[in-house]
């Protein structure tokens, strides 16, 4: 049990009735005016105001597997990470890590470096270890098609992690299971965040990473969502591919500010990430860290953006992947397909982390989830 969720429900729902009023710290209006105004769309409203309440819940029992094959022992397993700079690909890392040494099997890490030839060459060094399986984390394994079928060839299974744009397990691609959240209700849920507590008035900038599939896929459904409420307008859909968001934040901030000023209220982007870098950029402009723009991370909810909505530095929400349950998944769905078995089936449900459900945490997992699977794998 989270130490901190009953605790929070009370202040979790104040900021619900803050939402259904419009309230935004920071915007110069008075309370009577909040309550008047209308909702820029109020049917789009009502339907994104109960779909985050629910979503703002803070009881996370465990809604996974409770039975499956025992470990096997002795395996060996590599995790080719798309970058290591990618927090919640890292922290996915840490939980593989953390469940290979439960099931005494062997975990390495290979970093991609973020770049074509980088994913290449871990790919192959992955193939040259002979590992009894490889993860693909966060990135296409169309990036490097032949060394998959490398793998496919000395019969090596393979799991992603946000490798695909779903799910479960992968025909083309051949995965034996992707794990990720769905991306649909992921994308559906940090614009319905938007949407309320904006009630329906909200000038948004939309940043993605083109270059992946499944990111380029969440941010096009996150730009329909919008669409739903006609009084939210898209200001800019910004295009920062995660490997130069160090690099270039500064300067598409800058430039976005320059071009909407106080038009731009709201941003979404599909990895918190996004606003670690966007911050500095903010800040000397003179905005206030827990004002507009008012920033939600369609994933992935690793301690750094945790910390930055808890200190309301410049990030008000985020939708976390359970990162350490899903890198235990990991080594459960490995052991399924060691064992003849079929995947497990799970995917985690969506939830919103705020200042006010967050209870100070710096990740967000199911209630239990160690124990459930030490259990199933008789550990």
């Amino acid at each position: 049990m989270h130490p901190t969720r009953k605790a929070v429900v009370t202040a979790a729902a104040a900021l619900l009735v803050m939402a259904a009023t419009g309230c935004e710290p920071g915007a110069g209006t008075t309370a009577s005016h909040r309550n008047s105004a209308k909702s820029g769309c109020p049917a789009a409203f009502s339907r994104a105001e109960q779909a985050v309440k629910k979503a703002e819940e803070v009881n996370a029992p465990w809604k996974g597997p409770t039975t499956g094959p025992e470990a096997v022992h002795g395996k060996s397993v590599v995790y080719i990470a798309q970058t290591l700079t990618n927090p919640g690909v890292a922290g996915v890392a840490q939980g593989v890590q953390e469940a290979a040494k439960i099931v005494g099997w062997n975990s390495r890490t290979l970093n991609g470096q973020g770049t074509p030839a980088g994913l290449r060459a871990a790919f192959q060094q992955a193939v040259r270890l002979k590992p009894d399986g490889i993860v693909i984390s966060g990135f296409d394994p169309g990036a490097a098609p032949e060394e998959v079928k490398k793998a496919h060839a000395a019969g090596i299974p393979l799991i992603g992690w946000h490798a695909t744009a779903a799910p479960g397990p992968s025909k083309d691609p051949q995965l034996f299971s992707n794990i990720t959240s769905r991306v649909e209700d992921v994308a559906k849920i940090s614009a319905d965040w938007i949407i309320a507590r904006s009630h329906g008035r909200a000038g948004v900038v939309l940043f993605t990473d083109a270059s992946v599939p499944f990111a380029k896929r969440k941010s096009d459904l996150i730009k329909k969502e919008l669409a739903t409420c006609s009084g939210t307008k898209l200001l800019s859909y910004t295009n920062m591919p995660i490997p130069q968001v160090n690099s270039r934040s500064i300067k598409e901030v800058r430039s976005l500010l320059s071009r909407f000023g106080r038009k731009w209220t709201y941003s979404a982007a599909i990895n918190d990430l996004y606003f670690q870098h966007a911050a500095p950029a903010l800040r000397a402009a003179g905005k206030d860290g827990a004002g507009a723009p008012f920033n939600i991370g369609a994933g992935d909810g690793d301690a750094s953006a945790f910390q930055r909505v808890n200190g309301k530095e410049f990030q008000a929400a985020t939708v976390p992947e359970p990162l350490s349950e899903q890198g235990w998944q990991i080594i459960d769905e490995f052991n399924r397909a060691f064992t003849g078995a079929p995947d497990s089936g799970y995917v985690a449900p969506v939830h919103i982390a705020t200042a006010a459900n967050s209870g100070g945490a710096l990740s967000w997992d199911s209630e239990g989830y160690r124990q459930a699977y030490r259990k199933i794998w008789g550990e």
